[in-house]
């Protein structure tokens, strides 16, 4: 055997090894993920569907439990769920590509594109102030009858904001943050004025279409969507079927659905200039100075002391009647953490955090039942 033969099979087996370790290292992850995740679900504290991905790869994919309690019906890695609020983040891009082709101007008062708005107000608030929770706006879902009245019923969309968007502002604009469902509404009205389309047909034209995401959309009771999961409260005593929401109500605020695999090619759309250039990139993860919030998104940054490096996390939670769900994006990494539920409440934030932390192989707190489950099984142990 030559010299140059004798280096080329140890190079070779070296990346043999180095190859069945990656392997080896990845289905260890993988057994551990579930595992982690296994615990929130036997305690009832989690059903739906979890996806991890590195570089556009999934790396864990896995369903639990029911999309459909009443008929056995498992969720599946094709089950579709209302993602809620996570729809803040596909508005914002629809603004930012009309900010691209000149349409649109961050800093301009909203009145030059609504200028049916209250003109008091929309000379006083921008775009920009709108798209970061700046802008003083009031929270529609707070209005005193909105449960019990207002989220039950069908609304154009001139007609709610003029109903439930119109309030005076809670603070002056740019000096304080405020999370509100009402700026977010306002701006899918924003969107159809200066295309002169429909939200829901500008986000599929934009978005979906180019992205081949044709497991997400604009949901609506009306349409038959295969494989939707149906809603859920989770209460102590078990679960019911969640309160009726009509989904004009959530608007571009919260009325999308989709699917743990769409959202890695949103993901994954989102490293490149497919859908806007670099620097309107950059203004979608630049936060204001009142609050960690940027265009659509939470951004963190996460020790470096931790993890070994700086990392940025930027992330978006989503609560929908009977549904909640969390998409997580680790930047430097590329690293993607989707869950998606169908028994609403489920603790996703520190599931998340679980879920990175063992991806990089830090410690995490694994799930423990609530001191009020367990006081409501006692109280029924002894009652009974």
């Amino acid at each position: 055997m030559s010299h140059k033969t004798r280096v080329w099979l140890t190079q070779l087996l070296a990346m043999s090894v180095l190859f069945i370790s990656t392997i080896s290292l990845a289905a260890n992850k993988a057994t551990e993920i579930d595992s982690f995740i296994q615990g929130f679900h036997e305690l009832k504290q989690f059903n739906g569907n979890v996806l991890v991905a590195k570089h556009g790869e999934v790396i864990f994919e896995k369903s639990y439990g029911y999309a459909n309690f009443e008929w056995d019906i498992k969720n599946t890695s094709q089950t579709k769920f209302r993602i809620g609020s996570i729809t803040k983040q596909f508005t914002a891009l629809l603004i930012l590509q009309l900010v691209q082709q000149n349409k649109i101007q961050l800093d301009a008062p909203l009145s030059t594109y609504l200028p049916g708005y209250r003109k008091d107000i929309g000379d006083k608030i921008t775009i920009r102030q709108i798209l970061n929770h700046t802008s003083g706006l009031s929270n529609y879902t707070h209005a005193k009858a909105f449960r019990d009245d207002y989220s039950r019923n069908p609304y154009s969309v001139d007609e709610f904001i003029t109903l439930l968007c119109s309030d005076d502002l809670l603070f002056e604009p740019g000096t304080q943050f405020r999370y509100s469902n009402s700026s977010y509404f306002i701006l899918g009205a924003v969107i159809e004025k200066v295309t002169q389309q429909t939200y829901q047909d500008v986000l599929q034209q934009n978005i979906f279409t180019p992205l081949n995401m044709h497991n997400s959309g604009y949901d609506s009771h009306e349409k038959l969507l295969k494989q939707r999961a149906s809603g859920y409260n989770n209460n102590l005593d078990g679960y019911t079927n969640a309160d009726y929401l009509d989904m004009s109500i959530p608007y571009a605020a919260g009325s999308l659905y989709s699917t743990a695999r769409d959202l890695v090619k949103w993901d994954q759309a989102l490293y490149t200039n497919k859908l806007i250039n670099e620097e309107l990139k950059k203004q979608m993860y630049t936060v204001s100075q009142q609050r960690n919030y940027a265009f659509g998104w939470e951004v963190n940054q996460l020790s470096a002391y931790k993890y070994g490096k700086p990392l940025t996390q930027v992330q978006h939670g989503g609560g929908i009647d009977g549904f909640n769900a969390f998409i997580s994006r680790i930047l430097e990494d590329q690293l993607l953490i989707v869950i998606l539920n169908n028994t609403g409440g489920a603790p996703l934030t520190p599931m998340t955090k679980g879920l990175t932390n063992i991806v990089y192989g830090k410690s995490y707190e694994v799930a423990t039942e609530n001191v009020d489950s367990m006081l409501f099984q006692a109280i029924k142990k002894w009652w009974h």
